[in-house]
């Protein structure tokens, strides 16, 4: 596969830049698998802990960017289970 590539890119140099943008873009979509992967809402032993979630702080930044929310002003609002 590799060997293919590389022959077209001998070829047909303006293939290169698609090339390595597409290498990119597969590279980035992989580490954002896997970074979700490793969330706290994510369960991969439902032995040890089967509701990993409950056990975060009110206070938890759930989103991967968080623009208008403050996090470190809210309050939980319900009971301790």
């Amino acid at each position: 596969m590799i060997r293919v590539v590389m022959e077209h890119a001998r070829k047909h140099p303006g293939l290169i830049p698609q090339f390595f943008f597409i290498l990119l873009g597969m590279g980035g979509a992989s580490f954002y698998l896997m970074r979700l992967a490793k969330g706290p809402h994510v369960t991969w032993k439902h032995g040890s802990n089967p509701e990993p979630w409950n056990n975060l702080s009110p206070s938890y930044q759930y989103k991967f960017v968080a623009i208008n929310t403050d996090y470190k002003n809210l309050k939980k609002e319900g009971p301790d289970y």
